[in-house]
């Protein structure tokens, strides 16, 4: 592992990628009512959640994620396609069925885990296209 040869730049822009792509799809605009509905949220009054400690805890562990595709992407014949690629098989086969897995366990709808699962999957083809195309 040659650390050297990372775009330390596309490590973030990957891990920035997620919190866009996290505002999106947990926003009213696309699955926020359904994540809500499906996790059983409830937002009462004065019951806000520390989302200083969200947010950073969110950066750090999107960050772990972006570093760790880049250790397999880090191969200078790895391009944007195999980059995004080589994200979808990480998330679809390893992150998206470990929600499945745990889903089943926790009793969870098929709606919640289709919901965590898609996002994860999108966010590693995008994280991959970043750090492969990126170089």
């Amino acid at each position: 592992m040659n650390i050297a040869t990372w775009n330390w730049f596309a490590v973030i822009a990957a891990t920035l990628a997620t919190f866009l792509m996290g505002y999106l799809w947990y926003s009213p605009l696309l699955f926020g009512k359904a994540w809500k509905e499906a996790a059983g949220i409830k937002e009462e009054e004065g019951d806000k959640p520390n989302m200083t400690k969200i947010l950073s805890l969110f950066f750090i562990f999107s960050f772990v994620m972006a570093i760790n595709l880049a250790i397999f992407l880090n191969d200078s014949k790895t391009n944007m396609v195999w980059g995004a690629t080589a994200g979808l098989m990480a998330g679809l086969g390893w992150v998206a069925m470990s929600i499945f897995i745990t889903g089943q366990f926790e009793k969870r709808t098929t709606r919640y885990m289709l919901i965590h699962g898609g996002y994860y999957v999108v966010c590693f083809v995008i994280m991959g296209a970043i750090l492969g195309g990126w170089r």
